[in-house]
């Protein structure tokens, strides 16, 4: 049977996320495969770009593509220059069927319509299988990157960072300058403007901004709960950075800080957030803070280059 590439439609997306983690679940051997991931929603990438959202199905013929059995998804994103995608699945039924290449090319067909200078993706690192796959189209594995977890104590703490969901329009888009001119700074291009946007505009979670003066030191986009990518109970950090320099690593710690303060106020347990080894410093922070890995990927990496994964970065993302 034909297997054909096509955008995911909107009432489609209950189904890739029932295969998103029956196949999951089926890999890493639970005894039932769809609790995998239960409670986040990784679908909600759909909403930032339905056009990179994308569907494997099952066809008698390529007439039938709009009504075929969808057996497969794959959603790419994109931060400015940088593109990920993830997360990619097929139904272990068509296993072995080469649908995971299909969807890789079509991911890599966003990156090239939108000129990204680097991409990357979050997998497996004991998996001989993920690693040669991605390799077949120019991935090349490097650094492990954990993500890690803490318990948010109870804190009577004020927030000092600012809510962007508080701000007025005018401030929302000056904030969102500032956010892309400090990610700029890590890297050329690299923008989180989409993942802010979305956070806010479909209720996902906050973004968290730590000014220091006029200037922005950082910020940190949070999900927050069930049916995000946070999952029940939790905070977790998609994406945190604060500005290089001597303050760096103060920034981080406050703005770690200030995320575990929200989480606390929205009634959460837990603070998640994954950073790259090859960002040592950051790393060895989150330790020292009291964070405990919870799960190991590895980042893989178009072309083979460091990017903002770099000793002098304070970063947090996975990109799972």
């Amino acid at each position: 049977m034909p297997i054909l590439i096509r955008p995911l439609q909107v009432d489609e997306r209950s189904t890739a996320d029932a295969i998103f983690r029956f196949a999951f679940g089926t890999f890493i051997g639970l005894p039932d495969p769809s609790q995998f991931a239960f409670g986040c929603n990784y679908m909600n990438r759909w909403l930032m770009d339905p056009t990179a959202a994308l569907a494997a199905v099952a066809v008698e013929n390529a007439a039938e593509a709009d009504s075929g059995q969808v057996i497969g998804s794959n959603i790419a994103v994109r931060w400015g220059s940088f593109g990920f995608f993830g997360p990619l699945t097929v139904h272990p039924n068509y296993w072995n069927q080469q649908v995971g290449q299909q969807l890789v090319a079509a991911a890599i067909d966003c990156f090239d319509r939108w000129n990204v200078t680097h991409a990357g993706l979050f997998t497996f690192p004991n998996s001989p299988k993920h690693l040669v796959l991605y390799q077949k189209f120019g991935f090349y594995p490097r650094f492990l990157t954990p993500v890690l977890g803490k318990p948010i104590q109870a804190s009577s703490a004020t927030l000092q960072a600012l809510c962007f969901s508080s701000l007025t329009q005018e401030q929302q888009t000056e904030a969102l300058q500032a956010c892309a001119e400090l990610t700029d700074s890590l890297y050329n291009g690299l923008d989180l403007t989409t993942e802010i946007q979305a956070a806010a505009q479909h209720h996902l979670g906050e973004t968290l901004l730590l000014w220091s003066g006029d200037r922005l030191a950082g910020f940190a986009v949070c999900h927050c709960g069930a049916d995000t990518e946070a999952g029940p109970g939790n905070c977790y950090i998609k994406f945190g950075a604060v500005r290089s320099g001597q303050q760096a690593e103060a920034d981080f710690e406050q703005l770690l800080q200030e995320c575990s303060i929200f989480g606390h106020t929205q009634g959460l347990t837990q603070l998640l957030g994954g950073v790259n080894l090859e960002r040592e410093a950051a790393y060895r922070k989150m330790r020292a803070m009291g964070f405990q890995i919870t799960i190991m990927g590895i980042a893989m990496c178009r072309p083979n280059q460091p990017r903002w994964n770099r000793s002098d970065v304070f970063a947090i993302d996975d990109w799972r």
